[in-house]
């Protein structure tokens, strides 16, 4: 198991977004705006999907990696912090899924 997180890489995409280095992928992401982030994050769930149906377990890890990280790239430019996800996800533990999907469907 590794010692690194989800925020850890959140404080490395924050480190990297207004670098203005050149060579850093995070930097031309955040200078493109919103839009083009969120395109490859698309494009990145796709990707994780299709190497899922195909089985291809390499891929599926490779892919998640890329999902996570333009994830957290479009909350960074959404000014989304992670903490807020993670404790949107804490308060929903302590109820089934189907009781909460009800929920935000406004039948529960």
């Amino acid at each position: 198991m590794t010692g690194f997180s989800l925020s850890d890489l959140e404080a490395t995409i924050r480190e990297r977004a207004h670098s203005g280095d050149p060579e850093s992928w995070t930097a031309k992401l955040y200078a493109r705006g919103i839009d083009k982030a969120a395109q490859k994050l698309g494009e990145e769930a796709v990707e994780t999907v299709i190497a899922a149906v195909k089985g291809d377990r390499q891929g599926l890890v490779s892919e998640s990696a890329d999902l996570l990280y333009h994830w957290l790239v479009v909350l960074g430019i959404a000014g989304v912090p992670l903490d807020e996800i993670l404790a949107e996800l804490e308060r929903r533990t302590g109820r089934s899924g189907i009781a909460e999907k009800a929920s935000r469907d406004g039948r529960g």
